[in-house]
């Protein structure tokens, strides 16, 4: 097991991985869970700008928009508070900048978006798969933020626990060996008492509180409440548990 960051990081480990898994728990991965706890497909998209509506449009599919440009008619979006109280979809594009760019450059292997709400889950299933070896090694990925305006990643505490917690339940299942960063994650994970409150006075979880979102932290950090496995395939998180 190992584990890296952002784009870069999943476009190194990628090609030699069984399987890529992808963690941006507030809020794509968490948002991909909430939707496919509901029965919608799940198509990423790495850009905000015109292009996801011929996207969707292309796709059968509703367009999830800015957390702010929700609205009656078009109630999808970034929260997932927002999709837990929308109507669910058959298909739904979700455009994100971190984990739904990651999840959409990585190609030839198996991609799984995973967050605290399912990782037990998404962990036995891969340890199901035979993966998590010397020879099948799995790359878990922390999509991490970006800096206002500029093009720099930004480590994530949050992608860092959920990137852990899923590591941790790998361990637990029997995956392995891992890496000395996979190592130290897994013991930053299970030396750490109160996960939750740690996600919510975390500077993205201020953030979002700041801005009347607090409800998609408290969604985030909703341990292991979710049992979908979701896998990109033909381009679409589904549900690989169902």
């Amino acid at each position: 097991m190992r584990v890296d960051w952002g784009l870069a990081g999943a476009r190194a480990l990628g090609p030699d991985s069984a399987a890529v898994v992808v963690i941006d728990v507030l809020s794509f991965t968490t948002s991909v869970s909430v939707a496919l706890d509901a029965g919608t497909r799940v198509f990423p998209y790495p850009s905000r700008d015109e292009t996801p509506a011929e996207f969707a449009a292309s796709r059968g599919a509703q367009l999830a928009v800015g957390r702010k440009a929700a609205s009656e008619q078009q109630p999808w979006s970034l929260s997932p508070a927002a999709l837990r109280r929308a109507p669910a979809p058959a298909r739904l594009v979700l455009p994100s900048p971190n984990g739904s760019a990651i999840s959409a450059a990585v190609s030839g292997v198996p991609v799984i978006a995973a967050c605290l709400r399912n990782a037990s889950a998404v962990a036995r299933w891969l340890v199901e798969q035979g993966w998590g070896t010397a020879d099948q090694p799995i790359s878990v990925i922390a999509a991490g933020e970006h800096w206002p305006g500029q093009d720099v990643l930004r480590p994530a505490i949050e992608d860092w626990f959920g990137a852990a917690a899923i590591i941790s339940a790998l361990a637990e299942n029997g995956a392995g060996p891992l890496s000395p960063e996979a190592s130290a994650a897994k013991t930053t994970h299970d030396a750490t008492a109160d996960i939750p409150s740690l996600i919510t006075q975390c500077a993205s979880g201020r953030e979002l509180a700041s801005i009347g979102f607090a409800d998609d932290v408290a969604v985030a950090i909703e341990i292991d409440a979710s049992k979908v496995v979701p896998v990109l395939v033909d381009g679409a998180f589904t549900d690989a548990a169902d």
